[in-house]
């Protein structure tokens, strides 16, 4: 029996870890080293050159950050490696950087984070990198028309944040593929539990650790993923096949990222140029934290998502409430795509329109008890905010009216506690508000 073999609950709790390698500990031991002794200058020529691939230095690796990666990418098939970072910001800004190259262009829509938002317009184009946006998100031949020559990649979230739309990836992946580019996935509220990018034609998957996967609200981390498939040789992507001097191998010929790391040039190549001299290193603790966390996934995603399809028809039967925008919520249109990419759930997520002036939402916000008031979401306690005002600020008047982010949204992360206390929580609330 192979880890290949073992289910997705099994591979969260076992995979990428053998107790025989660090001294039978059953629990995975935190590596709080800055640097590993090389032993002998033989040994230290052929971890320089590449050829051994033993931890050096802890901004590169570490066991306790290895293990991690190894576990993340055994929990998408169809996955070759993971690269773990300090933020899940870093994973998307290291993303990016690694695909477009100089005068790049990627290709997105603006049902995004917030500060991915405003990332692509206040930092990139100072990089270089220039972000085109598709109108209409939901329009796969949009996609196709706004590709031109020099785009690099096509970026979206498969669960946006924070109206829960579903991004049809099948349909985006057959585009990119088309022109040779590969599509990258913010796989954030989905996780791997729910879903898989890598299973409908995904070539990078990125996550704010952050969020669900760690789960308990103590830790900063992002991790970016790669299926290993996609070919960075086809000219398109000069900066994967360029020679760099300090890749030279052992008589002193420089080697291209593609060269040296041929079955995982994606990650290969972040962690060489970007994690090496950008720096956003994952603590040991911190990798440690998000495993403990991961031990747990499915567990506590399949429970989030169960207050949340029971908080969905509660909301949209209470008069305070003037839409509730979740895949299950009665009318959604994305349903269909939610059935067909999400089997497991479609998240914890769920926004509503709060039917009261601004200064009863407030009201509002103030007496909820149970629900922490925080800019955080996937986490085991529930968590409430009003995002227009807070996590998505950033959005122009142009890119909230074209998600659909309007003032009255108020955004639920449901977490692990009762439903009917959940529900009671809300209720009083409302009620102080609205009175």
């Amino acid at each position: 029996m192979t880890q290949e073999n073992w289910d997705f609950a099994t591979r969260q709790v076992r995979a990428g870890y053998n107790p025989t390698e660090h001294n039978h500990a059953v629990s995975v031991p935190i590596y709080q080293t800055t640097a590993y002794t090389l032993e002998t200058a033989q040994r230290a020529d052929a971890m320089f050159a590449f050829e051994d691939d033993d931890p050096l230095y802890t901004r590169l690796s570490n066991p306790t950050v290895d293990v991690l990666e190894r576990r993340v990418t055994a929990l998408h098939e169809g996955a070759a490696a993971a690269i773990a970072l300090a933020s899940g910001m870093a994973a998307v800004s290291y993303a990016l950087l690694n695909v477009a190259g100089p005068g790049g262009h990627v290709l997105t829509n603006y049902r995004l984070y917030g500060g991915t938002v405003d990332g692509f317009s206040n930092i990139y184009p100072e990089l270089g990198i220039h972000i085109d946006v598709v109108l209409d998100a939901d329009d796969i031949d949009a996609y196709e028309q706004a590709i031109t020559e020099d785009t690099k990649a096509i970026y979206v979230e498969s669960i946006t944040n924070p109206l829960a739309t579903v991004t049809d990836l099948a349909a985006l992946a057959d585009v990119a593929h088309r022109h040779g580019i590969p599509l990258i996935v913010d796989n954030t509220l989905a996780t791997p539990y729910l879903l898989n990018p890598f299973a409908h034609g995904a070539d990078v998957v990125v996550y704010s650790a952050t969020k669900a996967l760690s789960g308990h609200g103590n830790v900063i981390a992002g991790l970016v993923v790669e299926s290993g498939d996609f070919d960075y040789g086809s000219g398109k992507f000069p900066q994967f096949t360029a020679p760099h001097w300090f890749l030279r191998d052992a008589d002193d010929v420089p080697q291209s990222c593609l060269a040296v790391f041929p079955d995982i040039p994606f990650t290969g190549r972040l962690r060489a140029l970007h994690l090496n001299y950008l720096g956003a290193a994952l603590s040991p603790f911190d990798a440690y934290l998000i495993l403990l966390g991961i031990e747990t996934l499915s567990e506590r995603v399949a429970r989030q998502v169960a207050n949340a399809e029971a908080i969905v028809p509660w909301l949209q039967a209470h008069p305070a409430v003037s839409w509730v925008a979740h895949p299950t919520a009665a009318g959604n249109p994305y349903r269909q795509l939610a059935e067909k990419y999400l089997p497991r759930g479609a998240g914890s997520i769920v926004s509503f329109g709060f039917a009261g002036t601004e200064e009863q939402k407030r009201r509002f916000l103030d007496n909820v008890k149970l629900f922490s008031y925080q800019a955080n979401i996937g986490d085991a306690r529930s968590l409430i905010i009003n995002p227009a005002q807070t996590t998505h600020i950033e959005l122009s008047n142009e890119a909230r009216a074209n998600t659909g982010l309007v003032p009255e949204t108020i955004r639920l992360s449901l977490g692990l506690e009762s439903i009917q206390d959940l529900q009671a929580d809300l209720a009083q609330a409302f009620e102080i508000a609205l009175s």
